[in-house]
C-alpha cells in the first residue's frame, strides 16, 4: 500500500500551496477541508497534473466526532508518513465583544483538532519507517498581543505542544516541525491588511508558495522550528515582551476597526 500525505485546511491558503508542492514531489495526498470548499475539484486537479493518487475529506475539525470519525476512516484505509495540521482560525477582535461561539471555534480548530488527529495517527505513523508531523503555527505565538488575545495564545500552545512532542519521540521513526510564518498573501484581503501593518508587516510577509517550499524543505531536514521569516522571528525574540505585547496591540486595535 502507497504512503500518502495528509494536510487539513487544504482548500486554500497555505493549505492548498502544500498540498500543491508535495504532489510535484509526487507524494499521495488525503487532504480535509470544510464542505463546499471546491475540494474535490482542486483534488481532481492535482491527481492529473501531477499523476498522483489524491483522495478527499470534508468535515469540520472543531467538532470533536467528525475528528475521531475522520481518523477512524484513515486508518482502516491508509497509511499516512505525513501529517500536516494546518487549518485554523484567526481574527482582530475585541475580547468583550467576541461571542463564546467565536472563541470556541478558534481552540477547538487551533488547538484540539491538531493534537485529536496527531494522537489518533501516532501509531499509523510509527509504523512507517519515516514520518513527519508538521504543525502550522505563526509569529503571533512569539508575543501576547490585545485585540487578537486567543490567537497568539492557541500559537503559543503549538508551539510547546510540537516542541514538547518532538523530544518524545526522538526515539521512533517520527520527526515534529513547527513552522512560524507571518503574514501571508494569500488574497487581496489579506495584502490590503499586510500593507497596514507598515514596516513590519511588509518586512515578515511572504507569499504562500514560497512558505509551503521552504516549510517542506526543512521538514524533511528535520528541523524542529521552521523560522521562514528569520528577521521577524529574530525581532520579536529580541524585543522586551511588554514592549512587543504594546506594540502589536496598539496595531491590532487600529485592525479590528
Amino acid at each position: 500500500m502507497k504512503n500518502f500525505a495528509l494536510i487539513t485546511g487544504a482548500s486554500k491558503g497555505l493549505g492548498k500551496s502544500l498540498a500543491e508542492e508535495l504532489a510535484r514531489r509526487k507524494h499521495n495526498l488525503i487532504l480535509a477541508s470544510l464542505p463546499q470548499q471546491d475540494l474535490e475539484k482542486f483534488s481532481e486537479e492535482l491527481a492529473d497534473r501531477y499523476k498522483v493518487k489524491v483522495k478527499f475529506y470534508e468535515t469540520d475539525l472543531t467538532v470533536k466526532k467528525n475528528i475521531i470519525q475522520f481518523c477512524d476512516w484513515i486508518n482502516e484505509n491508509f497509511k499516512i508518513d505525513i501529517l500536516i495540521n494546518n487549518a485554523g482560525t484567526g481574527g482582530s477582535e475585541k475580547f468583550s465583544e467576541v461571542s463564546t461561539r467565536y472563541l470556541n471555534k478558534m481552540i477547538q480548530l487551533n488547538v484540539m483538532a491538531p493534537v485529536i488527529l496527531t494522537h489518533k495517527l501516532l501509531d499509523n505513523l510509527k509504523s512507517q519507517k519515516k514520518a513527519f508531523i508538521l504543525n502550522i503555527s505563526s509569529l503571533a505565538a512569539l508575543s501576547p498581543m490585545g485585540y487578537k488575545t486567543v490567537y497568539p495564545a492557541s500559537k503559543a500552545f503549538l508551539q510547546s505542544f510540537s516542541r514538547g512532542l518532538n523530544q518524545e519521540l526522538k526515539e521512533t521513526s517520527i520527526s515534529v516541525s513547527v513552522v512560524n510564518p507571518a503574514g501571508m498573501r494569500t488574497n487581496q484581503d489579506t495584502s490590503q491588511r499586510i500593507k497596514k501593518q507598515g514596516f513590519f508587516g511588509k518586512l515578515t510577509a511572504r507569499d504562500p508558495d514560497f512558505v509551503a517550499r521552504y516549510s517542506i524543505d526543512h521538514l524533511f531536514k528535520k528541523t524542529e522550528v521552521i523560522k521562514v521569516s528569520f528577521l521577524g522571528w529574530l525581532a520579536l525574540k529580541l524585543t522586551p515582551l511588554w514592549l512587543s505585547n504594546f506594540i502589536l496591540t496598539r496595531k491590532m486595535k487600529n485592525e479590528s476597526q
